[in-house]
């Protein structure tokens, strides 16, 4: 088995690649997020997830603030090296909202849109300005 070789994958122009966070046991997809080399080679060592913000222009540690850390169990790319799906172990919630999941917003037949699932924790506690 040849060695992984972070530079192999394909990043954007901006030098990112899209990153499909699943919870290892449900299978629910919890979070899209974007990660740089460094982020990558960040959580194949560390075994936690690590992103590039494109709104603040710098690598977050999922749950630095929260404590609600994601333990990777698997990372695995697309046919065309361009995603990466990361399975994990999600302790707590993934979504700043509260919620387990960022996709709890679900579009309903008739043009509504329900919320689903129940919150996990209040964002107005955990980041606190």
């Amino acid at each position: 088995m040849a060695a992984f070789d972070v530079q192999s994958l394909r990043y954007n122009s901006d030098g990112l690649i899209p990153v499909i966070v699943q919870d290892e046991d449900s299978k629910e997809v919890l979070m899209l997020a974007y990660m740089n080399a460094e982020a990558v080679k960040r959580t194949l060592e560390s075994g936690e997830t690590w992103f590039w913000s494109r709104s603040r222009q710098q690598f977050w540690h999922k749950g630095e603030t929260s404590g609600h850390v994601q333990k990777v169990t698997r990372v695995a790319y697309d046919c065309d090296r361009d995603t990466l799906l990361v399975q994990v172990k999600q302790v707590g919630a993934a979504c700043h909202e509260g919620y387990f999941s960022c996709f709890h917003y679900v579009v309903q037949p008739d043009g509504g849109v329900a919320v689903e699932g129940e919150k996990m924790f209040d964002p107005e506690q955990v980041y606190k300005k």
